[in-house]
């Protein structure tokens, strides 16, 4: 069984898989940094310092425990503030439009390299051993 095991964590596939997702965790840390340290803050610029995720549309207020004079006895009791956070989901919105830019612009150099590499002529080759020999048994054949 250990070594089946073995042989399925070191086949191709798996180590593949594996390395994939660990640069997939990088490169979402990378596309994660870039959106948040630099485009949100020139988004926030342009649309006049505005921070997104602060916007909201307020339900319920927040409303903060009152004690009495004593200190001991609660007049009112605390209530979260419950809203709709509209400004998170449109930072959400902009994350997904900018992440897929990156990776489109990624993928789109990706290809155009592989094409680079798949239009480079091959060198030309000379015959192979089983070439001559053919080659050799059809001169004898001829003769």
């Amino acid at each position: 069984m250990l070594k089946e095991f073995k042989k399925f964590i070191l086949t191709g596939n798996v180590l593949d898989l594996a390395i994939a997702v660990i640069l997939a965790g990088a490169v979402g840390l990378v596309v994660k940094g870039f959106v948040g340290d630099i485009m949100m803050p020139v988004v926030g610029h342009f649309a006049g310092g505005m921070d997104f995720a602060e916007l909201k549309i307020i339900l319920t207020t927040a409303v903060e425990p009152v004690m009495a004079a004593d200190g001991t006895t609660v007049i009112t009791e605390a209530v979260k503030e419950n809203a709709i956070m509209w400004g998170k989901w449109v930072n959400a919105l902009i994350n997904l439009v900018i992440v897929g830019f990156v990776l489109f612009m990624m993928v789109k150099a990706a290809n155009k390299a592989k094409k680079k590499q798949e239009e480079a002529p091959a060198a030309p080759a000379g015959p192979t051993k089983e070439e001559v020999l053919l080659g050799e048994i059809r001169d004898l054949l001829k003769k």
